[in-house]
């Protein structure tokens, strides 16, 4: 007699063809065995799915010694074919059914390659067989396989059943998987408390319907009902709720932000088929499939009629130009489409992660991601053809390069755009200054306006305060004598969105501001420090710390980028994490906090994280996967005390990371807001531990109030339209 421990040592891998012969051979033959769900407890449910369809044809992959089929078989259902990649078990079945079930087939076959036609089967019954594949340690690679065999082998509105643990990682697949064109409900299967099994089983029954169709998934699942496991339950309970949130948003006619993945699972119909017309938003590109994130426009031309010099092109559009009507309206990209002479094209816009990476190395990249975006001619076998707006830059001078043991190699360069504002009469007077980080690939961390010192300017200056001195005495090394940093311009779009942000909390700086009190704002990354000196001129009543843990930052931002400090503006060097912490528990317990000035404050507080991340294994370029994990998210609640905002800098290479990081925020803080770029990838995220400083309820009336504030233009009205609440 062979042992338990034994049975299951075997089984060290599910996803193992020898471990499971190795298995069945120990069992012996003629003996059923069931890993969960015994034929008694899903008879029921079963038989009201089958009702009347006896004729039916009816799949069992991954069949094991389990009594399913057998029992189906004696109840009238013999259309039934099942396999599984054990020659051990399928030999040891056939002996055991052959002759008294002579109907019912049975083959060796990997279920993640199966070898029948298309639309085969009208029922596909899985009963763990999906869970072997999942074990955590393998990933979702042969889930996926499998699934998407599956699917080709269902017919138009066959049914596919899995029975199933429900554990999270496997939810994490199945749920988006069958997300378009599917019909999906659950119910959990009724099981005793003497059971052998402590985890509560549940039926998945997908339909297979018309491809693009969002259906919000029917739960039959109740949190005040028992279950055999209640933790289990309450967490496929709110998966579900979050999925179906995520479908609600389809259905809500939206502009959505699609994935890959998502057209792949034909979120937007047929692919393969040109539909006049048919436009929609996507995210190229996620973590472990390709070296960037690109943001794109997928585009089937609106007249089909005519000759074209492609059937499929990419159009990769330059972050410099990416503003221009012709690229950022959905009326110019129309005209792009049109002079393109693509029957297909999709619109691939750079940000400033590419900015210094090599054409060749984006068009590699691209490539595999854009294959099955391709349509169906057959007589076409070129590859997809690129073409590109130029990139904008005329003129490059590089002023300064330097390596920092801290963030890697920089480069200081000037740059005059081709186009700058589509305004073609002064684009060569517009210089800017950029500061690049390579070891990111060349992101443009910051970008700075150059303007013409005139001689009254530098007569004017004289007079003006140390400050606006010091500014001039720090002029940078290798510029035009004539031109400086004009600290009223944000070369960054996200920069301008944290300042709209700031109506979140509208009213509590107008008091501040109409009182004298000054209001404590930390900010963790200098950068060159365009952010805090613009938000030392725009809004005054700020004192501002900025935590740098680079010293070099602060040395090329004085340098090159006319930064300076006072007794408004400061830098602390040091770990932003730590400086958190550190200040987190001398002010918690207390209803005030200090500022900058030393005196005590009960005003809003508020605390920016602008910093990168050289480690892009999290799937975060921005911020460093730290400063989103909870233990610096708990000290950030405490920092803010009473209230406040905390205002993160998110840019997630993947849907999964940021639901990850917008899923730990909605933990800790009561309130968060989010305001995505519409042409960039960035998003900034507000969060507040209480809603004591928050505008929450009159954002227009909140975002008039701000700009009344403002020292320098900043266009809140447009931003704040694109702010939505998550929580």
């Amino acid at each position: 007699m062979v042992t338990t421990p034994a049975l299951l040592g075997a089984l060290d891998d599910f996803t193992s063809r020898e471990n499971w012969d190795k298995f069945f051979a120990l069992r012996g033959g003629g003996d059923s065995f069931e890993w969960y769900a015994e034929w008694a407890q899903i008879k029921s449910p079963l038989r009201s799915l089958l009702l009347g369809a006896e004729g039916a044809d009816i799949l069992v992959p991954g069949c094991g010694s389990s009594v399913l089929s057998e029992e189906l078989y004696d109840l009238g259902f013999r259309r039934i074919t099942n396999i599984d990649f054990s020659r051990v078990i399928v030999a040891d079945m056939l002996r055991r059914h052959a002759r008294v079930r002579p109907e019912m087939r049975w083959r060796v076959m990997d279920m993640t390659k199966m070898q029948f036609p298309d639309g085969s089967f009208d029922y596909i019954l899985d009963k763990g067989g999906l869970d072997a594949l999942m074990e955590p340690e393998v990933g979702t690679e042969l889930g996926m396989k499998y699934l998407n065999e599956a699917k080709r082998v269902l017919k138009l509105g066959g049914k596919f059943v899995c029975f199933t643990l429900a554990e999270s990682h496997v939810l994490d697949l199945l749920l988006p998987e069958f997300r378009f064109g599917w019909d999906l409900s659950i119910q959990a299967i009724a099981s005793e408390r003497s059971s052998k099994s402590a985890f509560q089983t549940f039926m998945v029954v997908m339909v297979k319907g018309k491809m693009g169709v969002v259906h919000t998934i029917e739960s039959r699942l109740d949190q005040n009902a028992k279950y055999c496991n209640m933790k289990q339950a309450n967490a496929v309970i709110h998966a579900l709720q979050n999925e179906n949130r995520i479908r609600e948003s389809h259905t809500s006619g939206v502009d959505v932000l699609f994935s890959l993945r998502d057209l792949q699972l034909g979120a937007i119909g047929n692919l393969k088929v040109i539909v006049p017309g048919r436009r929609r938003q996507l995210i190229l590109g996620e973590q472990g499939s390709s070296l960037y994130c690109y943001k794109a426009v997928f585009m089937d031309a609106k007249n089909q009629t005519g000759v074209f010099a492609y059937h499929c092109g990419v159009f990769i559009v330059p972050k410099a130009r990416a503003h221009e009507w012709l690229f950022a309206s959905e009326e110019g990209q129309w005209v792009v489409v049109e002079s393109a002479k693509a029957a297909r094209l999709i619109m691939v816009f750079l940000d400033s992660r590419h900015a210094n990476a090599d054409i060749d190395v984006i068009k590699k990249d691209l490539s595999p991601l854009l294959k099955d975006l391709e349509p169906e001619y057959p007589e076409d076998t070129d590859p997809i053809p690129f073409m590109m707006a130029s990139d904008g830059v005329k003129q490059r001078d590089i002023l300064h390069e330097v390596t920092s043991e801290i963030t890697g190699p920089m480069v200081v360069e000037d740059v005059v755009y081709e186009n700058v504002d589509g305004d073609q009469s002064c684009m060569s007077e517009k210089m800017f200054r950029r500061l690049i980080f390579k070891r990111s690939s060349g992101l443009v961390q910051s970008e700075a306006l150059l303007i013409s010192d005139s001689p009254s300017e530098e007569t004017d200056n004289k007079s003006k305060n140390s400050s606006t001195a010091s500014k001039k005495k720090n002029q940078k090394k290798g510029s035009k004598n004539s031109l400086r940093i004009e600290h009223s311009y944000l070369g960054s779009s996200y920069h301008s969105s944290i300042i709209c942000g700031l109506s979140l909390a509208a009213s509590a700086l107008t008091v501040a501001a109409s009182s004298g009190e000054k209001i404590s704002t930390t900010i963790v990354g200098l950068g060159a420090g365009s952010l805090p000196m613009f938000l030392r001129g725009c809004l005054p009543f700020l004192d501002i710390e900025v935590v740098e843990l680079d010293p070099m930052m602060e040395e090329i931002a004085k340098k090159y980028f006319g930064f300076s400090m006072d007794e408004q503006l400061k830098v602390h060097l040091g770990d932003g994490i730590k400086f958190i912490e550190e200040n987190a528990v001398a002010d918690h317990g207390t209803s005030t906090h200090s500022v900058p000035n030393g005196k005590n404050s009960t005003a809003i507080r508020i605390l920016i994280v602008d910093v990168d991340s050289s480690d892009l294994s999290s799937g975060l370029s921005c911020p460093h996967v730290s400063f989103v994990e909870d233990a610096f998210l708990k000290s950030a609640k405490k920092f803010l005390s009473a209230g406040g905002l905390l205002i993160i800098n998110l840019v997630a290479r993947s849907s999964a990371v940021r639901e990850m990081v917008i899923s730990r925020l909605k933990v800790v803080f009561e309130h968060l807001y989010s305001l995505q770029l519409e042409e960039d990838v960035n998003e900034v995220l507000f969060a507040s531990p209480s809603e004591r400083y928050l505008e929450i309820d009159h954002l227009d009336e909140a975002a008039a109030k701000l700009k009344a504030m403002l020292k320098y233009p900043v266009d809140v009205e447009s931003d704040i339209k694109n702010l939505q609440r998550l929580q």
